[in-house]
């Protein structure tokens, strides 16, 4: 039994989805390939890198990467080339350049912008609460009484 849950828990585990024909002859070259493929997402699985990924398109992608790399481009030139090619999506991590520091601010500022419109709405409700009808009179009061116990 204990054999039986042992193989279970390790073919649980994520396994790398580079095939035997895509690694390269160069050690350090298939290292640098796979360390840049980890930052770039499978635009098939969203949130897997295309070196989880089982997907043609993320294969396609690991090979480009490769034919790069191999044809002597930095990591950086490679990913910009991918990039040019599939636009900044492909990045699981993508950079605070440009337009994208109001994507990467506008979680905060959403959330500060319903903290004040909270403190408004409840300090809105308190004026209202006060400034409101006078309270119910002795006779009112026995009048409700009455309502409710039948």
């Amino acid at each position: 039994m204990k054999r039986l849950v042992l193989i279970l828990l390790l073919l649980a585990t994520p396994l790398m989805a580079v095939e035997p024909d895509e690694v390269l002859s160069d050690p350090a070259l298939e290292a640098r390939a796979r360390d840049v493929s980890k930052g770039l997402r499978c635009l098939v699985c969203r949130n897997e890198s295309i070196d989880e990924s089982n997907a043609s398109l993320a294969r396609d992608l690991r090979l480009l990467l490769r034919e790069r790399l191999v044809a002597g481009d930095s990591d950086q030139q490679a990913i910009d080339f991918i990039v040019a090619r599939y636009g900044e999506y492909v990045l699981l991590k993508p950079d605070t350049r440009g337009a994208n520091w109001l994507l990467w601010a506008a979680g905060p500022l959403m959330l500060l912008m319903a903290g004040g419109v909270g403190l408004a709405y409840l300090r809105g409700r308190e004026k209202a609460g006060s400034d409101g009808e006078p309270p119910l009179s002795d006779e009112e009061q026995a009048r409700l009484r009455d309502i409710l116990r039948q």
